[in-house]
């Protein structure tokens, strides 16, 4: 992009000076593309390791998706946001910054999700609406206590600056290899949504990202806070992945979603049927 060559400086003035929203909308529901998996080098989707390699797909595919006026935002990294911002395709829109992207899949330290994209101060210097950070714990890898520690200051200084944030609190194992792997158990999603609840000097702001379950009215009953499904690759279960949504936003507190792979990167069918059709879903005829 000959922008990042002669004008580098367009990219921050783009993010910076675009028109913004309000955080909920009048229904109070979020429908968020999340475009912050190649932040920490995940880049596979659909069952191709290199589906979200090529940074000028993914920009087409995201900018297809939000030509439908009931996609509220992006949640994304410093590079996609600008990028977006620079193409004007985030006007009116929230964009919410990924904030710990520290933790690279498949590296011995994963766990130990260092803050490597925004912090507190460029999320407000920059406009943004929200900060995003993942919260992994796992019972044995030091690097955990780390980043409870560093996500519970980021909250609390976000609250400070009245910004939302975005937190995302999942259990997870170490397998046979030691490497981080999702905990399927309910019981312990149900004790890290506890967790995550009571993080921070404030939770006035705070939002979770949780993923669905059969038991989701125990694991949203676990907060007061409001909560955005994560999406996900669902691969070939697509029509499960959005029927286990419609479910779920039957929870007074469930809010809304956070999907890119499900949406951008459909098994089947087209980006904008998939993002009509997660927008119906959350946002219905409220709009």
């Amino acid at each position: 992009m000959e922008a990042r060559i002669f004008e580098p400086k367009s990219l921050q003035t783009a993010l910076i000076n675009r028109s913004r929203r309000s955080l909920a909308g009048k229904d109070g529901r979020l429908l968020i593309l999340a475009a912050d998996h190649t932040a920490r080098g995940k880049l596979a989707a659909s069952g191709d390791p290199l589906a979200i390699a090529d940074r000028y797909t993914m920009l087409d595919r995201i900018v297809r998706a939000l030509a439908n006026p009931d996609v509220d935002g992006v949640l994304a990294s410093a590079d996609i946001l600008e990028e977006l911002a620079w193409l004007g395709v985030l006007e009116g829109r929230l964009a919410i910054g990924t904030m710990n992207r520290g933790g690279v899949i498949g590296t011995q330290w994963e766990l130990d999700d260092r803050m490597s994209a925004y912090d507190a101060d460029h999320v407000a210097a920059y406009g943004l609406d929200g900060g995003k950070m993942l919260l992994r714990i796992e019972d044995t890898d030091p690097g955990v206590a780390r980043t409870i520690e560093t996500v519970a200051a980021a909250i609390t200084q976000l609250a400070d600056r009245g910004i939302m944030s975005l937190l995302e609190p999942l259990p997870y194992l170490l397998n046979d290899a030691g490497l981080a792997v999702l905990d399927p158990s309910d019981e312990r999603l149900i004790k890290v949504v506890a967790i995550a609840s009571g993080l921070g000097s404030s939770s006035a702001h705070t939002w979770l990202k949780l993923p669905t379950t059969d038991r989701m009215a125990e694991v949203a009953g676990a907060t007061s806070m409001p909560v955005l499904m994560l999406g996900g690759d669902p691969g070939k279960d697509t029509a499960q992945t959005f029927a286990r949504w419609e479910n779920a936003m039957k929870e007074p507190n469930v809010r809304g979603l956070v999907a890119g792979r499900a949406l951008l990167y459909p098994h089947a069918g087209t980006v904008e049927t998939a993002v009509r059709q997660a927008s119906d879903l959350v946002h219905g005829t409220n709009r």
